[in-house]
C-alpha cells in the first residue's frame, strides 16, 4: 500500500546556521500509530512542523496521500490535523465554539453532528457549553486534539499529547487515540514517555543528530534488539561459575546466591534448556527463577548511545 506521507531527503538549515535536518527519509504507512523517538534537540518538532506547512524546508520534498506539501499545500494541510506541545487556545470561547471555529478555518461547512461526536468521543460533551479558561490542564489538551480533528483529516500529528497529563487522563488518552487509529486516522506521535510509545505505537522511528537512525515495526524492533534476563535463585551459593558453564554467558550476583543468563530474543532461547540441564548434571539446584526483558525505553538509549 502506497504510505500517506512520504519524506525524501529533507534538510533543514536555520538563519543561525544550525542544521536541523539533514537528508531524512521517512515512509509512514495509512492507517497506522507512528511514534517518532529523539532525544531533545533531535528534529521531532522541526520535521513535523515541515510536514505540517509551519516551517519551510532547506531541501527536500514531502507528500502527503499524494499531494505536495510546497505545490499542492491547500489540499496537504486540509489532510492533516496538528496538536501541538503548547496548550494554545481561545480562553474566553467555549469549547463547542472553539472546536467549531477550528472547523470553519478549513472551509469546512458547519455540520453540529460531527463536532457533537468529537466531543463525546473525547470526554468533553458534558464541557461543551464551558469556556476554555474554566478547564484543567488535561481538558484542555483534549480541546486541542478536537480542534485538530474537527476538519476530519486523514493524518493527526500529536506533540507531546500527554505532557502535564495525570496518569489516569493518560490511559483514557491512550484508549481515545486507539480508537482514531481504528478508524483509519494515521496518527504520528512524539513523546517524552516511551511506555506510551511502547503501549500504543505499530511502528517506532528514532531521530537522532537530525537524521532517522532506525525504522522499524515495534514488535520487529523488540524482537530483533530486545534483551532477556533469567535469573537463578540457588539453594546453595557458588564462589565462582564452573568451568564446565563457561560457554554461557553468566553472572553471579546477590552473594552468589544468583546466577543470571542473559540471551536475545532472537536465537538464544533454546539455550536456557541446555544450560537448565547442565545445571542439573553437575548438581547445581535453584529454588526459583525470573525473567526479565528489555523495555523500548532500554533499546531508544542504547541505540541513542551509540549514535552519539
Amino acid at each position: 500500500m502506497q504510505p500517506i506521507i512520504q519524506i525524501r531527503g529533507l534538510e533543514k538549515t536555520y538563519a543561525s546556521g544550525f542544521q536541523a535536518l539533514k537528508g531524512v527519509d521517512l515512509d509512514i504507512r495509512r492507517g497506522e500509530i507512528f511514534a517518532l523517538l529523539g532525544p531533545n534537540g533531535a528534529g521531532k518538532t522541526t520535521l513535523i512542523s515541515i510536514v505540517c506547512g509551519i516551517v519551510r524546508a532547506t531541501a527536500g520534498s514531502v507528500t502527503v496521500d499524494g499531494h505536495d506539501i510546497m505545490r499542492d499545500w491547500r489540499a496537504a494541510r486540509s489532510l492533516i490535523g496538528l496538536v501541538p506541545q503548547e496548550l494554545t487556545t481561545e480562553s474566553f470561547e467555549s469549547v463547542w465554539a472553539t472546536v467549531s471555529f477550528s472547523r470553519g478555518l478549513f472551509g469546512k461547512p458547519p455540520d453540529p453532528a460531527v463536532i457533537e461526536r468529537i466531543l463525546k468521543d473525547l470526554s468533553l460533551w458534558d464541557k461543551k457549553d464551558t469556556k476554555v479558561m474554566a478547564l484543567s490542564g488535561g481538558m484542555k489538551r483534549r480541546v486541542l486534539i478536537a480542534k485538530a480533528l474537527s476538519h476530519e483529516p486523514r493524518v493527526l500529528f500529536l506533540d507531546e499529547p500527554t505532557a502535564g497529563v495525570d496518569v489516569e487522563l493518560r490511559r483514557g488518552m491512550w484508549e481515545m487515540i486507539g480508537r482514531l487509529r481504528d478508524s483509519g486516522v494515521t496518527i504520528i506521535l512524539t513523546t517524552h514517555y516511551i511506555e506510551e510509545a511502547e503501549e500504543m505505537a505499530d511502528s517506532i522511528g528514532v531521530i537522532s543528530g537530525g537524521r532517522i537512525i532506525l525504522v522499524e515495526e515495534k514488535a520487529a524492533l523488540m524482537e530483533k534488539l530486545g534483551k532477556r534476563l533469567l535469573t537463578l535463585q540457588l539453594l546453595s551459593p557458588l564462589d565462582s561459575i564452573p568451568p564446565e558453564l563457561a560457554g554461557y554467558p553468566l553472572t553471579l550476583s546477590g552473594d552468589g546466591r544468583e546466577l543470571v543468563y542473559s540471551f536475545d530474543t532472537q536465537g538464544e532461547r533454546t539455550g536456557i534448556a541446555g544450560l537448565l540441564r547442565k545445571l542439573g548434571d553437575h548438581g547445581i539446584t535453584y529454588t526459583n527463577l525470573r525473567t526479565e526483558e528489555s523495555s523500548l525505553e532500554e533499546i531508544f538509549v542504547s541505540l541513542v548511545r551509540e549514535r552519539a
